[in-house]
């Protein structure tokens, strides 16, 4: 990490900040330990991204929780990871298909809704760009609704990858990864 954690922030907006978390997570996430309590003018944004991916998109939550993953593996955002598998799992939705992301396309426990879903997400993320074909799989499946909250439920990742890589942010511990492959010295990350 390139800047100490703010252990005791000043204004009582971030103080609120850190119970919060700490009574969602068991402990204060060093985002908001980091960024949030140098510039606490940027939480109401947060707070409002987080309010629209909660309650204004219209996806099953599985699902969006699959796509802002698959997008942090692929930007290799370990914070983003693990807070998104945490949350996931809090929600009861099955971590199997978060360990098994990066064969999305030929392991069976994924549908050709999520197959579609997550290529489009993987191919804006490492492109910035998106092929016709890779769109119209996308549209076979989704509403122009869906698609759009896909687009943004995307570029919200984006925005908290590109934050907590560029402050060498790693994961806080809140969810178990799966264990690496036995003599492969890899760390496995989802």
């Amino acid at each position: 990490m390139f800047l100490d954690p703010i252990e005791r922030p000043k204004g009582l907006i971030p103080r609120i900040a850190y119970w919060l978390t700490r009574r969602q997570f068991g402990k204060v996430i060093t985002p908001l330990k980091v960024i949030y309590a140098r510039v606490p003018e940027a939480m109401p944004l947060a707070s409002a991204i987080q309010r629209f991916s909660a309650t204004g998109v219209r996806l099953d939550p599985a699902l969006a929780y699959l796509l802002q993953v698959h997008a942090a593996r692929l930007n290799h955002c370990h914070f983003c990871i693990d807070i998104g598998r945490a949350l996931a799992h809090g929600q009861g939705v099955s971590l199997a298909k978060f360990d098994a992301l990066e064969h999305y396309r030929d392991d069976p426990q994924f549908t050709p809704r999520e197959r579609a879903a997550l290529a489009y997400v993987e191919e804006v993320t490492l492109n910035k760009a998106v092929a016709p074909d890779t769109f119209a799989r996308l549209r076979e499946h989704f509403s122009e609704r869906d698609i759009v909250e896909i687009a943004l439920l995307n570029a919200i990742e984006h925005y908290y990858n590109v934050a907590n890589i560029s402050l060498g942010i790693e994961s806080d511990g809140l969810c178990p990864l799966r264990p690496a492959a036995a003599g492969t010295g890899e760390r496995a990350i989802a």
